[in-house]
């Protein structure tokens, strides 16, 4: 018959028993000496990362910041060239997208850069830099997709353009932005000479946004379309 194992109490009260369960103890930590100095090393080296990547992150933010405010300064001077590349010692918005893509002042710089990118008429580059931001924004976000709409529209990608002017639109809709959206989405499909969506796109608007402004506009381009394909 099995030998009962002695409760903690009964520990406690039998010097003997105790002294044992502590040899045991100690011959354990005896043969995986090795394993638990590194498991504490480990767990220490994890817990030193947490608080040090935490201290970095923050000082790099704040470098971040400081960088950025002068290339805005520039940017809203209208001097893409110097907003992007910098100048007198100061970092330009690629330079910050690019050494702080870790921080919020390093993903808002990649908007502003696509933006200067666009007024110099590089598509392609300002493509690139508007798909790396990305942001939980009413309002940003969605400005981004349709910035990169505008951009496809301008090299001749139509079905690209309409890609996302779709997610502009369908991101986080309100009666303020999503209406512009949609209008540059009924604009995009007519590019397209897709007549038949973009009036589905102006009768969705009207529908949805009465009020709007630019539901007057698409009321008139949605029978102007009608009257065509009615034609046709």
């Amino acid at each position: 018959m099995a030998k009962k194992a002695k409760s903690g109490i009964e520990l406690i009260e039998d010097s003997e028993a105790l002294k044992k369960e502590v040899i045991k103890v100690e011959s354990f930590f005896e043969r995986n000496q090795k394993l638990t100095l590194a498991a504490g090393v480990l767990i220490l080296a994890v817990v030193a990362g947490f608080f040090g990547y935490n201290y970095w992150n923050k000082n790099q933010e704040k470098e971040a910041q400081s960088a950025l405010f002068d290339a805005v300064y520039s940017f809203e001077a209208d001097s893409t060239s110097q907003a992007l590349k910098g100048q007198g010692g100061n970092e330009g918005l690629l330079s910050v997208a690019d050494n702080y893509s870790s921080t919020k002042a390093g993903n808002l710089a990649n908007l502003y850069a696509g933006i200067a990118l666009m007024k110099e008429g590089k598509f392609n580059d300002a493509i690139a830099r508007l798909e790396k931001f990305s942001a939980n924004d009413d309002v940003l976000q969605p400005r981004a997709y349709t910035l990169i709409g505008d951009s496809y529209l301008e090299l001749g990608k139509n079905d690209d353009a309409i890609k996302y002017y779709k997610k502009a639109a369908d991101y986080k809709p309100n009666k303020y932005a999503t209406p512009g959206y949609m209008m540059k989405l009924g604009n995009a499909y007519q590019e397209a000479r897709n007549n038949s969506e973009a009036v589905k796109v102006y009768a969705s608007l009207i529908e949805q946004y009465p009020s709007a402004i630019e539901s007057v506009l698409a009321k008139k381009y949605k029978s102007k379309l009608e009257a065509e394909l009615g034609g046709n």
